[in-house]
């Protein structure tokens, strides 16, 4: 395990359309509302804490994502921030720390940043760094607590509870998640649940990359494309045998 370690959570204005799309797509990613971060020591220790709300374009906050989270976009017009030095300022810890990144559900966490990274104009640091996600693990405690029905996996607040017999006060915001996150992830490395080894055996995450030129149109989208270019190889074919014939 590395010697730091950085709990990251993100509130967004909505849900990615396409986690397959480029991060370049606008209409496949939301934007971030709020970013928090805390960094801790192998041992325990916390090191420093970041807690940003985030300014969003106009229109761009869902319904559905405030009434989750709260933030309108008047609020974070007033109270957020440019996106730019915030997430500087995460690169300079990220740069300065090497952690390891660890997130409950941190695959979206990991998407959000490199998007938000992207429209920043800044270098995505992420991909070089490894990741853990608290949520992946939680699979047998999901079966003895049952979750409803669809859920193979614990939330955040149910974990967090499950482990600590009280509720996660204000579940949803970033702040609160990240640091929860950090207890979640010590509690069950205290108890054995994981262990040093288990931090290494999930999945490397990485930036999208298109399998093909139409990837980035979804299953449907790359059958119109197909069809498309063989209907225009046959127009192609056709002329030439009417030219040449």
């Amino acid at each position: 395990m590395q010697d730091y370690l950085l709990f990251v959570d993100t509130e967004t204005t909505g849900l990615p359309a396409g986690w397959r799309r480029p991060y370049a797509d606008e209409a496949a990613w939301p934007h971030l509302a709020q970013l928090a971060w805390v960094v801790y020591t192998r041992a325990g220790a916390l090191v420093k804490a970041e807690n940003h709300y985030l300014r969003v374009p106009a229109g761009t906050m869902q319904p559905t994502a405030q009434a989750i989270h709260g933030l309108s976009t008047e609020f974070l017009a007033a109270e957020g921030k440019a996106l730019g030095p915030v997430l500087g300022a995460l690169a300079a810890d990220l740069a300065q720390y090497q952690p390891l990144v660890v997130g409950h559900f941190v695959q979206l966490d990991f998407h959000m940043l490199g998007v938000g990274f992207l429209r920043a104009g800044l270098p995505n640091p992420l991909p070089g760094l490894p990741t853990f996600c608290t949520m992946l693990p939680t699979g047998p405690l999901a079966r003895v607590l049952a979750p409803p029905p669809g859920r193979e996996l614990l939330r955040l607040n149910e974990l967090y509870e499950y482990l600590f017999n009280e509720p996660l006060d204000r579940h949803h915001d970033a702040q609160t998640d990240a640091e929860a996150t950090a207890e979640c992830f010590f509690e069950l490395l205290r108890t054995g649940y994981l262990t040093e080894a288990s931090l290494t055996q999930q999945v490397p995450l990485a930036e999208p990359v298109a399998a093909g030129p139409f990837e980035w149109l979804g299953p449907q989208g790359r059958r119109w494309a197909a069809g498309a270019a063989g209907a225009a190889l046959l127009i192609f074919l056709i002329s030439l045998y009417y030219y040449y014939g």
